[in-house]
């Protein structure tokens, strides 16, 4: 590992401990589905979940948090005006906005949803998987490929492969430039970019996406990873924590012969016990 990426750890091992220190509160306008393992997650990187979502309390609620989550895997008209309220009170008060566009691609009302957010708030970072990040980029005119997304999961044809990593990166990096913001596209092999500086994090596990909510929890501590840091370096430690713990979680559930029920349990167990040492150790990060 070259003295760049060596630097880069030992930064996210200094934003581990503040968010730690902190104790950022997190507001999620997330997916009903996995609203319990976000909170439980955001609890265990360190940060404190706040999950308010009508619209008469947003204004206030958005004022004192220190990151905003927009998760639009569960949509509903009010979910919508919420949002909007919330993302036009974080622009006001300087809040960080994290975009999950979950399914953006598949339905006029997801592309529509994602569009407006990001032309008119401004995302601090979106994170989705390489099928949703690949339709943004189609929806700013960035790429004009004719894949098209496979409901809230990865399309095959996109899955990030050590054949396929530059290109994939060169279309994050340039949408990243374009849309003056941080992006992370999870997979196999996961890309963070922030139109300058471009990262591959080769770790994780295969049993992450057998669970319901991995992707959300991981938009979720990404807004508590970033409250108050370096958008970059903390979507950096995100990914990394998130990473490492479901390599762990994985040997745990092989050791006791166990599925992905325990593998969930695991998971958000090995997030709570993230360290500087396990990151500096265990992160297998290349800038490109």
């Amino acid at each position: 590992m070259i003295n760049n990426e060596k630097k880069l750890l030992e930064k996210t091992t200094q934003n581990l401990k503040k968010i730690k220190e902190k104790n950022p509160l997190t507001h999620c306008i997330t997916n009903t589905v996995t609203i319990n393992d976000c909170a439980n997650a955001i609890l265990a990187i360190g940060g404190s979940p706040f999950m308010a979502e009508d619209a008469e309390e947003l204004k206030e609620v958005v004022t004192i948090a220190d990151a905003l989550v927009i998760n639009i895997g569960k949509l509903s008209k009010e979910q919508i005006k919420s949002m909007k309220i919330s993302c036009e009170t974080a622009n006001k008060t300087n809040t960080p906005i994290i975009l999950d566009p979950v399914g953006v691609g598949v339905t006029e009302l997801r592309n529509q949803t994602t569009t407006n957010i990001i032309k008119n708030y401004n995302p601090t970072a979106i994170r989705g998987n390489i099928s949703e990040i690949k339709a943004i980029a189609k929806l700013f005119n960035v790429l004009n490929e004719n894949n098209t997304a496979k409901g809230v999961d990865v399309n095959t044809d996109d899955i990030i492969t050590q054949e396929n990593l530059k290109p994939n990166a060169e279309i994050i990096k340039q949408l990243a430039k374009k849309l003056n913001t941080v992006i992370l596209a999870s997979g196999p092999i996961d890309i963070l970019s922030d139109g300058e500086t471009t990262i591959a994090i080769d770790n994780g596990d295969d049993m992450m996406p057998l669970i319901t909510g991995s992707g959300c929890m991981l938009s979720s501590i990404v807004g508590s990873c970033i409250a108050g840091i370096n958008p970059f370096e903390g979507t950096l430690t995100a990914i990394l924590a998130m990473n490492i713990a479901g390599e762990k979680a994985r040997a745990k559930v092989n050791e006791k012969d166990e599925g992905t029920g325990s593998f969930r349990t695991y998971l958000i167990d090995y997030l709570y016990k993230t360290n500087a040492e396990s990151i500096i150790n265990e992160s297998n990060i290349k800038i490109l």
